[in-house]
């Protein structure tokens, strides 16, 4: 007893100190879930304003509240908590791009899958070229400070990486679905290949630069995104035959919609663990999840999992938004290139005219290249819309950031002249490009593409519960989504080479639905699959499963 006495005379104690201590944090994160209240709220209030969205809502509160921190603090800091790059890799970033994942309309974007990868991975390669070539001239003119090739390649892989949320915000992929899907598959497909390029460049020894090097270094980047997308498309079936075959989780929303969940950050952890690209693979794994796992749930757990998965998407959304307002004005980071503002403007002048380069290089001629091979004008590029997918591109944000912290930066702010020049050029970027080009995109689209009704209403159902794009199967067409709903029975076969030349995208989702019918749903469910609830009338009449 006296043994138990002193040790909680010591634990009591200690606690006024520990209470002090964590008294600072707790009011941070008070202000902190506040300021996401008002972002979300004047959001809403903006919505329809001609120049505003929710992201440069959360951006200008987060700069309005880093001068008031930092009028406080005498200028001390303008944070409330401390930017992490592996806050927003391990946290943040996954929610977005598994809900990317979940929700996207499959129909378009297996249909446009050729011209995406063109765009997102083709394309990200040759922006990135174009500005490490640009940097490499005109940062040696500037003497900014001794950089070598890794360096000026890992400027031109974090300056490749774009973000387009504000164009897809004005968007609507009803109206144009096809515009729509190139610019969301391109934007994942970008973030996926920036990353896999910066983490080879960084693991890469530049000393011996070769034609086999290069090769080898090309193989690597293969390599990674094939086995990413293969883990991403495993762990969804996976999750699929858990929760088809274990009945433990049909008649319970919690843990179906915690199985969902978890199986996803698994993906995106797994990949982290094994060298490969989270982002891929929690994509696909989200595709997967779509069309399989999200079938097998009850209508509760369905509903549940749509709503929870674009909440926690649009929170990590705000949330890094809301960060990098206020981590702009970080004073550590800009004491370091007081004596040179000249500089400073001048680099980020220069890194903004290459991003708008290096899009230009890729989109224009890619666009070129991709209407050749497309003999159906309705799926052919337009100038219009390579107008708009080449200034989707021009926003950059928290991936170019957290990249630029990742090799410019330790603990928050750096001593070296020329690193503290590229974090406050990167954040220069980030603010002037997501401001200016994000508020100029609803008038350039609403100018560019008149407001049209929509013509995919037959793919629209307000009394639906689902996720529209989650209704249709892979890489299914309009004509073929008609044939799958039983309204025309008569499914072309190619008889020959010849016909799937003059029909390809039928002929493949020919032969993907009769492989996902006769093998693949009877396995892992999917469409057509009704759950066992205990209880409910099927309970009586159990459905045969065979037949899903």
């Amino acid at each position: 007893m006296t043994m138990m006495a002193s040790f909680l005379d010591s634990f009591v104690s200690k606690m006024p100190s520990l209470s002090t201590s964590d008294h600072a944090s707790v009011v941070s994160l008070n202000l902190f879930v506040a300021l996401l209240c008002a972002c979300i709220v004047l959001g809403h209030l903006l919505e329809e304003n001609r120049w505003m969205n929710e992201s440069i809502t959360a951006l200008l509160i987060g700069l309005a509240t880093g001068v008031v921190i930092l009028l406080i603090s005498n200028g001390k800091s303008s944070r409330l908590l401390v930017f992490s790059e592996d806050l927003f890799f391990i946290y943040l970033l996954p929610p977005i791009i598994f809900n990317a994942g979940f929700q996207v309309k499959k129909k378009q974007f297996f249909r446009n899958f050729v011209t995406i990868m063109l765009f997102g991975a083709i394309g990200t390669v040759i922006s990135c070229t174009v500005i490490t070539l640009g940097v490499t001239q005109f940062f040696k003119k500037l003497d900014i400070g001794t950089f070598d090739l890794g360096d000026y390649l890992a400027i031109g892989a974090i300056f490749a990486a774009t973000d387009s949320v504000c164009t897809l915000q004005v968007l609507n992929q009803d109206e144009t679905p096809l515009l729509y899907s190139l610019v969301f598959g391109e934007g994942v497909v970008n973030d996926a290949t920036s990353v896999v390029v910066f983490n080879a460049i960084q693991s890469f020894d530049l000393t011996h630069l070769n034609h086999e090097a290069a090769f080898q270094l090309l193989g690597n980047f293969m390599y990674l995104f094939l086995l990413s997308t293969l883990l991403g498309v495993a762990t969804g079936l996976i999750s699929a035959y858990v929760i088809k075959k274990l009945y433990f989780g049909r008649h319970s929303t919690d843990r179906e919609v915690a199985l969902m969940m978890l199986m996803a950050y698994l993906s995106y952890m797994l990949a982290e663990l094994f060298d490969l690209s989270g982002i891929l693979t929690v994509f696909f794994c989200g595709i997967v999840m779509s069309h399989y796992t999200w079938h097998n749930v009850t209508e509760s757990s369905r509903i549940t999992t749509k709503h929870t998965f674009a909440t926690l998407s649009f929170l990590a959304e705000t949330f890094i938004f809301l960060y990098v307002g206020m981590d702009a004005l970080d004073i550590d980071k800009w004491r370091s290139v007081s004596d040179s503002p000249g500089t400073s403007v001048a680099v980020s002048s220069i890194l903004i005219g290459l991003v708008m380069l290096g899009r230009a290089a890729f989109v224009f001629p890619l666009s070129f290249l991709s209407n050749l091979v497309k003999k159906n004008e309705s799926e052919k590029i337009n100038f219009k819309m390579q107008v708009v997918i080449w200034w989707s591109g021009l926003m950059r944000g928290a991936v170019s950031m957290a990249l630029a912290y990742n090799k410019f930066t330790r603990a928050g702010h750096t001593d070296l002249r020329g690193n503290a020049i590229m974090i406050t050029s990167t954040i220069t970027v980030c603010l002037f490009s997501t401001v200016v080009f994000g508020m100029l995109t609803k008038p350039l689209i609403r100018y560019l593409l008149p407001h049209q009704k929509a013509t995919t209403s037959m793919l629209s159902d307000d009394n639906n519960n689902t996720p529209k794009s989650i209704t249709i199967p892979l890489l299914v067409d309009q004509d073929s989504f008609i044939e799958f709903t039983g309204n025309n029975h008569n499914v072309p076969r190619p008889d020959s080479i010849r016909g799937f030349l003059t029909r390809p995208t039928r002929t493949v989702h020919y032969y993907w639905r009769k492989f996902d019918d006769s093998f693949m749903r009877p396995v892992f469910g999917g469409r057509g699959f009704v759950p066992f609830v205990p209880g409910s009338p099927t309970e009586r009449d159990p459905p045969d499963l065979s037949r899903a």
